[in-house]
């Protein structure tokens, strides 16, 4: 036979061990943080209907979860907690408040399983009684600088409380900076900082807003004041460059799945630690595709996620962590 091919690339792909020997990305339970909601109260659980599968606990109940959690080998969890309507204020005291459920909840899982990381979200909607992140003018408007004030009191009880991150998730301008001089002047100079650095204004949080509790809270309004606009890809470099540059040891991109390139630009620009969410309209989507046999649940959650380390995250935000550290198992 005079004429053959001599690249043939499917030949490395005939057998399962060639493929795996030629794989370019690897998902392990060390990439997972597991996302949970904790509130008020003992021996309580409420399942959330939009997230099957994912339930609100009480402090007692996140411990056990937390303990299995352990014995699966994930690493760390966000922690979200969910804040009684009486609690809600328009200045959102309860947020730094040093006996607030947040604190509480942190204090018990570091005392419970301190090899656990615990991983506290940073920002005032579940505290405020209009659900925006931050405090709010007499003409509605989100006010920047004197929400960082408050935001810096909330990282603070956080890390007093034994946070091992403290994830600022607002949005607002120059927040990071005036955390990590805060934590540096209280002696937390070991608590890192998790920057939710590109945080889009999507559609995809839907779902996390019916679990905490604020969907009611924002009556149909919005966060395009200070959450990136989904058009824009080189306003994520620039808002995570001041991230670095202001003190995040790690960034976060928020969505996840939709976002995969500014996963990628972010790795590929700065070479930080880049983390990414793959949020409760993303679960929600592939749930029901699930229940009604659409798709392959096993087989997509894992694709999914490989699909976050192809683009370059270090590390998962998912509601699929506990699932996936099963199948990796």
């Amino acid at each position: 036979m005079s004429d053959f091919l001599r690249v043939r690339p499917r030949r490395i792909r005939k057998n399962e061990f060639t493929r795996q020997l030629i794989a370019e990305s690897r998902l392990s339970v060390q990439d997972l943080i597991y996302p949970m909601f904790v509130l008020e109260g003992k021996n309580r659980s409420e399942d959330i209907p939009s997230m099957p599968g994912i339930s609100r606990m009480s402090i007692d109940l996140l411990l056990k979860e937390a303990e299995a959690l352990v014995e699966l080998g994930i690493p760390a969890i966000a922690l979200f907690p969910v804040t009684p309507a009486e609690l809600k204020s328009e200045c959102a005291s309860e947020a730094f408040n040093p006996d607030g459920l947040a604190q509480k909840a942190i204090r018990a899982l570091k005392e419970f399983v301190p090899d656990l990381g615990v991983i506290s979200d940073v920002a005032l909607d579940p505290f405020t009684s209009h659900g925006q992140d931050g405090l709010m003018d007499e003409n509605g408007y989100i006010v920047n600088d004197q929400t960082v004030d408050v935001l810096v009191k909330q990282a603070l009880s956080h890390a007093e409380a034994g946070a091992d991150i403290v994830a600022p998730s607002d949005m607002m301008d120059g927040r990071i900076g005036q955390i990590r001089k805060a934590l540096e002047q209280q002696g937390h100079v070991n608590t890192c900082i998790m920057a939710y650095s590109a945080k889009y204004a999507s559609s995809y949080y839907g779902p996390f807003r019916d679990a905490l509790g604020t969907a009611a809270n924002i009556k149909g309004g919005n966060k395009k004041s200070y959450q990136m606009d989904p058009a824009n890809s080189n306003e994520a470099l620039r808002e995570i460059a001041q991230d670095i540059a202001e003190g995040a040891d790690m960034v976060m991109v928020k969505p996840g799945m939709p976002y995969l390139d500014i996963v990628q630009r972010c790795k590929q620009e700065f070479g930080v630690p880049t983390f990414a969410y793959q949020v409760s309209g993303e679960y929600a989507m592939h749930k029901a595709a699930f229940a009604n046999g659409w798709l392959n649940e096993e087989a997509v959650i894992m694709e999914s996620l490989l699909a976050f380390k192809r683009a370059g995250a270090d590390g998962i935000l998912t509601y699929f962590a506990k699932q996936a550290a099963q199948l990796l198992r």
